[in-house]
């Protein structure tokens, strides 16, 4: 196994995933402690020379469809959504300034206040230039998720891999929490994820990938270091591919 299988990646991090357990068990704000601890395993991961984009969901503030549905107009939830991915990218981009780390916001609207616009170009320079670069806004258009806007940028910027951090610790035929036979699978093509209908991510973000070749690697968040073990190519979580 070499000390690096991916040198430049796309992360992708739901928003609930850093935001503090309700009595419902959904994650909603700013936990920082889960926020630093992603912050140490990308600081790892950047001093081995890997380069990192990032990708943070809104769900911990507000998800379009899940929250507006019925009470507001589909493109105005989601543009409340796409807000609310820029408030965590700025978050988590002072985090990782604090945890020693260079890091860029760019956004796919226009807000120069707070963010730069996002460019292929800019984004590679800095990624280049060891900076680990925050992508926010999704794709700047409503109807589409943030893990489809995670991997259009992931296929922008040439990853070598769009990595996927999930509540869940890798895709199975059902849902896991539901379903006790629920079978758990290490490695699928996507012409299997979309035949069997698997939800790990949204039907367009998997047939974008699939369009361009792009492996893709969905695993837990919540497992020790499961981030720094994906990238020095560990066998954890689920590996789709085109073919293997």
């Amino acid at each position: 196994m070499s000390e690096i299988k991916y040198k430049r990646i796309l992360l992708k991090v739901s928003g609930e995933a850093l935001g503090e357990k309700t009595a419902s068990g959904d994650g909603f704000g700013l936990d920082f402690g889960k926020i630093n601890a992603v912050c140490e395993s990308i600081k790892e991961c950047v001093n081995m020379g890997v380069q990192v984009g990032l990708v943070i969901g809104g769900g911990n503030f507000w998800r379009g469809v899940k929250n507006g549905s019925g009470k507001l107009q589909r493109s105005h939830a989601d543009a409340m959504g796409m807000l609310a991915t820029v408030m965590n990218a700025i978050a988590v981009a002072d985090a990782l300034e604090q945890h020693g780390m260079d890091a860029r916001v760019l956004t796919a609207v226009e807000m120069h206040k707070y963010a730069e616009y996002f460019t292929r170009d800019t984004a590679n320079r800095y990624l280049n230039e060891g900076k680990v670069v925050l992508f926010a806004a999704g794709t700047g258009n409503p109807y589409f998720s943030t893990d489809t806007g995670a991997v259009l940028r992931g296929v922008e910027i040439e990853a070598d891999a769009i990595l996927m951090a999930k509540n869940v610790d890798a895709i199975y035929s059902a849902d896991p929490a539901k379903d006790p036979n629920a079978v758990k699978y290490t490695k699928l093509t996507y012409g299997e994820v979309l035949a069997k209908n698997l939800r790990a991510t949204d039907i367009t973000a998997m047939a974008l990938a699939m369009d361009n070749n792009m492996t893709m690697v969905c695993f837990g968040l919540d497992e020790e270091n499961s981030i720094v073990r994906v990238v020095r190519g560990e066998d954890i979580g689920t590996t789709v591919k085109n073919k293997f």
